[in-house]
């Protein structure tokens, strides 16, 4: 099974939010039934984290997340759902990285782990989400 990893989640462990725990738990559990994939969007978003590359490439391995490039397939689907979306009034508080990560996920993965807004349920209902077990 592959796990697609949102950069909400990260930004839980590296801040250790309340929660960071369950997540990195659950990261590791995840990383056990498949591999760990973050796209490109999601990555630069983690950047203002790390002093240089190699220490975001070496965090990310620590966790077992590999790199994964978004397909073409992947790009116009957030698209095509981006376009839907504000067809139907949606604001500007999501914009297009936001649909791009989970088209992402939709496309090439089997599930992401996000800490989810409500928006990916309303946008990518189809999509199966991670989320950490209760305490």
């Amino acid at each position: 099974m592959i796990t697609a990893i949102d950069s909400s989640v990260l930004w839980t462990i590296i801040k250790q939010e309340p929660g960071w725990e369950a997540w990195e738990h659950a990261l590791l559990h995840a990383a056990a039934e498949g591999p760990l994939i973050i796209c490109p969007i999601a990555f630069a978003e983690l950047a203002p984290s790390a002093p240089d590359e190699a220490s975001l490439r070496g965090f990310l391995g620590g966790l077992a997340i590999s790199y994964d490039a978004i397909t073409p397939a992947a790009a116009f689907a957030s698209g095509q759902t981006f376009k839907r979306y504000r067809k139907a009034g949606g604001p500007r508080q999501h914009l297009v990285p936001d649909f791009v990560i989970a088209a992402h996920a939709q496309t090439q993965a089997d599930r992401l782990a996000a800490i989810d807004r409500g928006y990916l349920r309303q946008w990518f209902p189809d999509l199966a989400l991670l989320k950490p077990k209760e305490p």
